[in-house]
Parts: structure tokens; C-alpha cells; sequence
């Protein structure tokens, strides 16, 4: 299928590696110019390199914190000097810690908003006024599973998650004049370093060891199995292109069946 992304520029962000990186790379694969960001340098340079040499796109990767509004402004001008302007924005970030509420500090909750919220706001903030300006745009938030179906243990993350799903189906309905869309893609288990570390974790809490916390997941899920990055990274793309024009202000879960819900 052609989706139309062949001189498109995304910006993925947090795409050092993991979901971010899965995604874009498969960007890359589908033509579009790609802008990559992560907080440090070594592996975001390395992943810059790797996906160049696979795909043959061009690169350019931007050392950013996205929690900083002034980062998030030298990011995007450094995206427009490379291509022009931002078309399509992937959002991410590395999900916050594990552990139930007792557990977490007010600093640890007001780090989780900053990361895992304003980040999102940042950058949308930034690339919107290019996209009405265009009439055309795609914002992808990743989110998680966790906002339709909540995950004991996660509670940073279950609540946090939530409110950019909220933000995103209000921007959806403020911006679909403008031939942009708003979507959220909701990863289940996926076979990533952070379902390692949570596995990880699992294990030193509850005296298990990490293959049967991985045992655990693939049980909840009537595939019977975790699922692989390039998977999720397929439907962020499909999002991304001309044949989603009449999607937005949705969530889509990429999970296996996990999510128990009708709706």
C-alpha cells in the first residue's frame, strides 16, 4: 500500500530506541525526511546512524529535553532549517516508574506530568501553527493500553497517560478544520527495554523471576504472545499517512487483544 509519506517530515520523538525507534525507522522505510530526538547523545547519534544505513533517509537527530519549552523551540528550528517544516509529529516519552501511590513522592509525580504530559504539550504547542498554516498535519501521541484498561502497579503512568488521551480528543475536535488529525496509539505488552526493566522489577518485588513475569503477559493476552515493535510502528505510520485523512480524535490499541472492553 502506498501511504504517501515520500517527502513528508516526522518528527518521532524519545527515538533513541525502543517504540520511538521502531517507528521511526519505519518512517524512514516509507520516505519520509526524519527528525529523531532522545535526551543522550551516544545512542541517539547511533540510532541516527543505524536507520540512515538500513533506509537510506535522510537524518537528522537533535539532543533534546522535551520537558524544556526552549529545547523543544531549538529542536523544531532545527527540523525547519534541515526540511522546511514539521508534517507529521509522533509523540513519546520513556514511560515513568513502577510502583503503587504510597510508593511515589509528590516531586515523582510532578516529574511524571513534566515528562510524560508537557512534553506533549511542548511539541504540539510548537509544530501547530506550521500544520494550520500547511492545512495539513498528523499528531500521534504514544500512549498505553494502560489509559482504556489500568495496570496495577502503574499507577504514574495509568493516570498521566489518561490526561493526554483527554488533550488529544479536544485538540482533534479544535484542529480537524484544518486537515490535521489527532490520534493516540495505545501499545500493550511489546517486547521493548522498558517492558525488560518492568519485568525487572516484578521479579525483585514479588520473588518471581523475569521469564515468568514475561509468562505472565503473554497468559493476558488471547494471542499468547508479546508483541514486537515493528508491529506497533506499522500503525503509527498507516496514521501518518494520506489513507488516514478521516481518523482522528481516536485511540487504537496495538495489544494483542489484551483490552478486555467493548469499546
Amino acid at each position: 500500500m502506498e501511504l504517501g509519506l515520500e517527502g513528508k517530515t516526522a518528527l518521532v520523538a524519545a527515538s533513541s530506541r525502543g517504540l520511538g525507534r521502531a517507528v521511526a525507522e519505519e518512517m524512514a522505510r516509507e520516505g519520509a525526511n526524519l527528525v529523531i530526538c532522545a535526551r543522550t547523545v551516544a545512542p541517539l547519534e547511533e540510532a541516527s546512524q543505524w536507520i540512515h544505513d538500513a533506509t537510506g533517509a535522510e537524518v537528522v537527530a537533535v539532543p533534546a529535553n522535551l520537558s524544556d519549552p526552549e529545547d523543544v523551540d531549538r529542536l523544531i528550528k532545527t527540523a525547519e532549517q534541515d526540511f522546511g517544516k514539521i508534517d507529521i509529529l509522533v509523540t513519546n516519552t520513556g514511560g515513568p516508574p513502577p510502583g503503587p501511590f504510597e510508593s511515589h513522592s509528590v516531586e515523582a509525580w510532578s516529574t511524571a506530568v513534566e515528562q510524560n504530559l508537557n512534553s506533549v504539550l511542548n511539541l504540539t504547542r510548537a509544530v501547530l501553527p506550521a500544520m494550520k498554516k500547511a492545512k495539513w498535519g498528523r499528531i500521534i501521541n504514544i500512549t498505553s493500553v494502560a489509559v482504556k484498561q489500568p495496570i496495577d502497579g502503574l499507577i504514574l503512568s495509568n493516570a498521566v497517560r489518561a490526561a493526554v488521551t483527554g488533550f488529544a480528543k479536544t485538540l482533534a475536535n479544535e484542529v480537524a478544520s484544518s486537515g490535521i488529525t489527532v490520534n493516540n496509539v495505545m501499545p500493550g505488552f511489546t517486547r521493548t527495554e522498558r517492558l525488560d526493566g518492568l519485568a525487572e522489577n516484578i521479579s525483585e518485588t514479588q520473588g518471581i523471576t523475569v521469564k515468568e513475569a514475561f509468562a505472565r503477559w503473554e497468559a493476558q493476552s488471547p494471542m499468547g504472545r508479546i508483541g514486537e515493535p515493528k508491529e506497533f510502528a506499522a500503525l503509527v505510520a498507516f496514521l501518518a499517512s494520506e489513507r488516514a485523512s478521516y481518523i482522528t480524535g481516536t485511540s487504537i490499541p496495538v495489544d494483542g487483544g489484551f483490552i478486555q472492553a467493548v469499546l
